[in-house]
């Protein structure tokens, strides 16, 4: 039995993300408005008992997690983003100009020049290492104390790991809309993964 949630956490606004660009390795930090997102979140996660906390190594995670007044966060590579080949920096917008009828979901990226590009498929068997290694701590197989795992991370990596924890495929993580700054858990109901709580602001 699970004794506790696991929490989502993307991060807070960055200048790509307020612009709609595909924002994947490039490491780039929050802006002033992404910051206060951040430091809001504190008296909501203030409330949480916490037993972990693992962050993507990009920037904009790691200071979300440290604004937003979480214990020191773990960094778990496998939660880096999507990587988006050659479509790193562009828009959709920009995109549908050469392809109308892109959609990232269906269609994934291409490979960048110098080979970069992930599958959703690809997404989805790193994110399912973290879920592996999350619900070990949930169920109280460690030696941590019991409490939610908290991830901190972006917002197409944590679509597609939300819809392998509910037992979708990879391409479901199109239902699952995540604005900037926005906390997600997920819980049990009679020992099934279930939605408690979505893009809370």
């Amino acid at each position: 039995m699970s004794t506790g949630e696991l929490v989502l956490i993307r991060h807070g606004e960055t200048e790509w993300s307020r612009s709609g660009r595909h924002t994947g390795r490039t490491d780039i930090p929050l802006t002033e408005h992404g910051e206060r997102q951040a430091r809001a979140l504190a008296p909501m996660l203030a409330r949480r008992r916490v037993a972990l906390v693992l962050a993507s190594p990009l920037q904009r995670a790691l200071r979300t997690a440290e604004l937003a007044g979480l214990p020191p966060a773990q960094v778990e590579p496998d939660l880096r983003e999507w990587d988006y080949g050659a479509y790193e920096g562009i828009t959709t917008d920009e995109i549908h100009r050469t392809r109308p009828a892109w959609n990232l979901w269906n269609d994934g990226v291409p490979v960048a020049d110098d080979g970069r590009g992930e599958s959703a498929e690809q997404v989805a068997c790193r994110v399912q290492r973290v879920l592996d290694f999350a619900d070990r701590i949930l169920r109280g197989n460690c030696s941590r104390d019991p409490g939610d795992v908290v991830l901190v991370a972006h917002a197409h990596v944590l679509r597609v790991l939300t819809a392998r924890r509910l037992g979708l495929p990879p391409s479901a993580g199109a239902l699952f809309q995540l604005a900037t700054a926005g906390v997600s858990s997920l819980g049990t109901e009679h020992d099934r993964p279930v939605l408690t709580g979505w893009n809370t602001l």
